[in-house]
This record gives C-alpha cells, structure tokens and sequence, in this order.
C-alpha cells in the first residue's frame, strides 16, 4: 500500500530546501513572495542560499535540510528550490524509516528525479514530479499551477493526466495496463544503476523525459537503460518531451522513439507535456494508473493524499 502525505491547504507551511545545485537569490525571493500571496507560510532551509561552485554545500548538509523538515511538525510540503546536479548524494544520507513515519508532499523534477523514485521505493511515499520553488512566478502558465494544486490539495479518487489542449498525446503501441508510474529524468535516472538507488521498474509503468541532450545522448542513455533491463522489466512506456534537444546526424527524437522505443512493443504513449517543457502534467510517482493505449488516456487510478488533517 502507497503511503500517502496529506493534503495541501491554505494557511499551511511549506519548506524549501536546495537538494542539487544552488539557485538564484532573485528566483528564491521571487517564488517565496508568490507562494505567501497565495497564503502559504514559508520556512528556508539552512542549505537554500549554500554555494560550492555547481552544488549547493555537502550532500551531508543538504540532506540534513531535508530531514529536518520531514522532523518539523509545521511543515505540510517540502519544495526544492530547483534541481541541477547532484541530488544523488544525498540519498544515503537519509532515514528512510523516519520519512516513512512523517509523510510529507515534496514536489520537484530535473535532478530531484532520483530522490522522488528513491522515496518511493524505499518508504513508499507517493511522490510529485511538478513544480519547484523557482516555477514560482508570473511566466509560469496556469495550467501549471492547476496540474500541481489538483495534484497535491485535492484527495480526489481518480484524476485523468491531460495535455494542454494544443499539445496532443500520441498512442503508438496499443496497450491497456495498469501499474504504478516511475521514472522521470533520463540523465539523472542513468546515475543511479548500479548503485542501491537504481530505479525498479519491474511490473511498472516507465516515465522518461529530458532536456538539452543531443539526440544521439539520448539514444546513448536509452540504449544503456535497454541494457540494464529496465526496459524489459517495465510494462507501459510514456515518453515525455525531450525539450531543446537538437538533431544528431540527420535524427531527431521523434526519430529515436520511432527507431529503438517502438520495437520494444510495449503499450507506448509519446509527447506527455511534463517537466522540463513549458507545460507540466503533475505525476504521482509511485501512485496506481492506467495506460491505456487504446484510447489514449493515462488515468490515475487511486487518491494521491490524504484528506487535510484537522
């Protein structure tokens, strides 16, 4: 059984915390004014202005960040400022046990991909791939805001993932199956095979998306993922956008997906709007859905929180 956080509501606290690379000071104070204009009250890690060149301090500090808000009873969400690098070290740094005990709504996608999957498959937190503190502000398109807020204050039993209207699923290989959805960020995924945080997909529905990786990167991570099985274990497939990633050699991502994805034959869905793209479907990584190729609908099939605590 999924452990569920409770609901997000206004008036709740929610806490930041820089998990990978460090922001920009204006991003912060940005997303903060925005999120307290909304009526959320705000707590700072100790870590969220931290620099050392790409990382934002020592994976020891930043995961103590994190612990710390799982430890504090005020703090109903925890939101990373953004992702970057380096989040995969902190994972060992972490009492899976104690976040099992205090589940709390984190939300985030890029480099935040691994603690999201390692979350669940440690603890069984369902978990957000959606928005993160420097999404925060005027640029942002509703439809982002509506995916997040259905996501996380709302314990509705069933919600259907849908595209902006200009931005149309695509069904490539016929399917209907039902599992839980992993996955997420193709680069940061492929940092954690080999290590106790490799990414299970065994009887799993597989997300992938990425950004600014040339084509012929991406089909070096697929094929490297094909390799280590994650492929063959997985049962359903749906390929995010691969935002900014230029052509290689004549190929493009529509290409690499027609080339080395469809043969996989498995139920395949292609061009969910998510994470790194302008728009951003929220996905409970962890949570039950259906695939189902057939009619091109990707539903969840079971509540993400838990009714607000009173």
């Amino acid at each position: 059984m999924p452990i569920l956080p409770y609901a997000l509501q206004r008036g709740d606290t929610i806490g930041i915390v820089t998990l990978g690379s460090p922001p920009e000071r204006n991003e912060v104070e940005t997303g903060i004014e925005m999120l307290e204009d909304m009526g959320f009250n705000i707590i700072l890690g100790q870590s969220v202005y931290a620099r050392d060149g790409f990382i934002a301090g020592t994976a020891q500090d930043r995961a103590a960040d994190l612990m710390r808000m799982f430890a504090n009873p005020q703090v109903k969400m925890i939101l990373p400022s953004r992702g970057g690098v380096g989040v995969a070290g902190i994972l060992p740094y972490l009492d899976y046990s104690f976040i099992q005990r205090n589940p709390k709504i984190i939300s985030g996608y890029s480099d935040i991909t691994v603690l999201l999957n390692a979350l669940f498959q440690f603890t069984r937190l369902t978990t957000f791939q959606s928005l993160m503190l420097v999404d925060f502000n005027a640029s942002t398109p509703d439809y982002n805001f509506n995916q997040f807020f259905s996501a996380v204050s709302h314990p509705a039993p069933m919600r259907q993932i849908n595209n902006p209207p200009d931005i149309k699923l695509k069904s490539k290989i016929p399917g209907n199956v039902i599992g839980p959805i992993v996955g997420g960020n193709l680069t940061s995924l492929l940092g954690t095979l080999g290590t106790p945080f490799e990414i299970d997909t065994r009887g799993k529905i597989l997300l992938i998306e990425d950004t600014h990786e040339p084509i012929n990167t991406i089909y070096r991570y697929i094929e490297h993922l094909r390799m280590a099985g994650k492929f063959r274990d997985c049962i359903g497939i749906v390929m995010g956008e691969c935002t900014e990633c230029p052509e290689s050699y004549g190929k493009t991502y529509e290409d690499l997906i027609n080339e080395f994805i469809v043969p996989l034959n498995k139920p395949l869905m292609t061009n969910l709007a998510t994470a790194h793209g302008t728009y951003k479907a929220a996905i409970p990584i962890g949570a039950t859905v259906n695939l189902n190729t057939f009619n091109n609908t990707l539903t969840i099939l079971e509540p993400t929180t838990l009714p607000p605590f009173i």
